[in-house]
């Protein structure tokens, strides 16, 4: 599985995409599916006739150089509707002791059989829109065996009334590598829904960064309102459509991974 601090991890501005490995790897689950998560915002895949919403709360628990925790959440709203359209908040990182809404900043609606993304910024009302292919779904990419990874099959259990089930990997870095005389574990845990096409849980634990995680909750199975997914009135829409000779960056990632 690849990582890459979209959890930045959170997405930290940055964060953690990853990518399941093939099934003669030690990496190999087949009830896991990537998914990229931000310190901000969550990706959810455009698969039709699979509608929901749910609050995502996004955690960070950072390691200060003075050996303190911070705690920070993020608090979004997601959804998808029966055409698999998607709806992704980005609201104001806030401290976890912080009553009321965080503000919005941004909306994310991607739209799969248009093949357009619309990013709508709250504070100017304008709404970017922009062509964006669907992911190309690779099958199975390989990956070599990895002896510094351990994968656990944690068994399935029902959260929020969604059936799901969990896997916990650790990787375990070398004394020489990371330089401290002593190995150091990295430690992820995902509860994957197998019905959503998503994670309900992740919790991601570095001991050079802290404890990010993010819970689905709130989980509504029912159609969301259309609005979810439309442009709110008083945006005014700017096209950025690439010039026709402009290159085109396809999408290349793994079934079950997020279009945005």
């Amino acid at each position: 599985m690849q990582r890459s601090l979209l959890l930045a991890v959170l997405l930290l501005a940055a964060g953690i995409a990853t990518v399941p490995a093939q099934q003669t790897s030690n990496d190999a689950n087949p009830l896991y599916r990537p998914f990229s998560m931000t310190m901000h915002t969550m990706s959810v895949p455009p698969i039709a006739g699979v509608p929901f919403s749910a609050t995502a709360v996004i955690k960070n628990e950072q390691l200060m150089p003075d050996g303190t925790v911070q705690t920070s959440n993020n608090i979004n709203l997601i959804g998808r509707d029966s055409r698999g359209r998607t709806h992704g908040e980005m609201r104001a990182r806030v401290p976890a002791d912080f009553k009321g809404d965080p503000q919005l900043v941004e909306v994310h609606i991607y739209d799969p059989q248009a093949h357009l993304k619309t990013i709508c910024y709250t504070e100017t009302h304008i709404a970017t829109r922009q062509p964006q292919p669907m992911p190309h779904f690779a099958a199975n990419p390989s990956r070599s065996f990895n002896p510094q990874v351990k994968i656990e099959d944690l068994g399935t259990e029902v959260l929020d009334n969604i059936d799901v089930k969990g896997t916990r990997r650790t990787l375990t870095i070398p004394p020489q590598v990371t330089g401290t005389g002593a190995p150091m574990t990295v430690v992820d845990e995902y509860w994957y829904s197998e019905d959503l096409h998503l994670n309900v849980v992740f919790r991601h634990n570095d001991p050079r960064t802290g404890v990010q995680s993010i819970a689905l909750t709130g989980i509504k199975r029912e159609e969301p309102n259309p609005a979810f997914f439309e442009i709110p009135a008083g945006y005014k829409v700017v096209d950025m459509t690439p010039p026709p000779d402009a290159p085109v960056n396809h999408v290349r990632t793994a079934p079950g991974s997020p279009a945005q």
